[in-house]
């Protein structure tokens, strides 16, 4: 007899020695274990698709894959498993399978948030700060770990426009949560330039050690008590929910003043002549623990926090 009520399946399986839920085509093709789980939706298990043999050192692993909960299901119990030969009638009265977007409430599987950026030093960075805070239960993943999707130039007049628009195109792109920033210099004597142009001051893209030998030259005849400048930040968080994001857009300042000389090996961009208020040295002479407690980065990602929290418990 045909089944009576709804059903449907997802992959599980073991990537990079870690169980995950719904593997999309790039950890599907490189899983060491991998197999697919048709259920009910009141949990009872219809069919279970998996290799007929595993790497010796991963067959408990797939055991643990075929016995964890899965998402809106009441029961994974052996005994509630049915052989997809069985005539035996199934009923089913509570209709609730997530849809594909909806996040595992799988005990261990960490819920990934892509990290709108290339730049492994900002992974880092936001993953000190998750720690810092006691947050587990996400993980952090690059545009290097998501399919190629078309990535609009950053052209808003603030910082807040470039980060709400590079989290939403994230989100929609993948339908992963996703971080986004956009940080720079502002110096006083420049009228807040850098800017939104700090990545690319020089003309090129990313090329710190001319972005900040140029800062200098046009800040070489400006007097010390005039070399005020702060580092801004504007993180998003954006949550696709169908076919619309939810964004929060928050702001973090590091005040601080432009040195003569590039000093310290740590950090990255302008940190090299950045000195923070307070502070004899540059940012990139303080440990990344004393950074992350100060920076302009750090304020803003602090303000995230209690959002993220909520998103990985949800």
């Amino acid at each position: 007899q045909p089944l009576s009520c709804q059903i449907a399946a997802i992959s599980v399986g073991v990537v990079d020695g870690r169980v995950r839920l719904d593997l999309p085509y790039e950890e599907d093709s490189r899983a060491e274990v991998d197999m697919n789980v048709i259920a009910t939706d009141t949990g009872t298990l219809v069919e279970i698709q998996a290799p007929a043999k595993a790497p010796r050192s991963h067959a408990r692993r797939s055991t643990n894959c075929s016995t964890r909960r899965l998402p809106g299901s009441r029961t994974c119990a052996a005994s509630n498993v049915r052989s997809s030969n069985s005539r035996t009638p199934v009923s089913c009265r509570y209709p609730s399978w997530p849809s594909r977007r909806r996040r595992s409430s799988v005990p261990d599987v960490a819920t990934r948030v892509l990290v709108a950026s290339r730049n492994a030093k900002k992974l880092r960075e936001l993953q000190r700060v998750l720690d810092a805070a006691d947050i587990g239960g996400i993980e952090l993943v690059g545009l290097d770990a998501v399919p190629p999707y078309p990535e609009a130039p950053e052209t808003g007049a603030t910082f807040e426009d470039n980060a709400a628009a590079k989290a939403r195109d994230g989100a929609l792109a993948t339908g992963m949560a996703c971080i986004a920033d956009d940080s720079g210099l502002e110096i006083d004597a420049l009228r807040g330039m850098p800017g939104v142009l700090s990545a690319r001051w020089s003309g090129t893209h990313g090329d710190d050690a001319a972005n900040t030998a140029l800062v200098l030259a046009q800040m070489s005849d400006v007097p010390d008590e005039r070399r005020g400048a702060a580092f801004v930040s504007a993180c998003a968080f954006a949550v696709p929910d169908g076919d619309t994001v939810a964004v929060t857009v928050v702001r973090g300042e590091w005040r601080g003043a432009i040195a003569r000389a590039p000093r310290g090996e740590n950090g990255f961009g302008y940190d090299p002549v950045f000195v923070p208020e307070g502070d004899g040295r540059t940012a990139a002479e303080l440990s990344a623990d004393e950074k992350d407690a100060a920076s302009h980065r750090g304020r803003a990602l602090a303000q995230l926090v209690s959002a993220l929290a909520a998103y990985a418990g949800s």
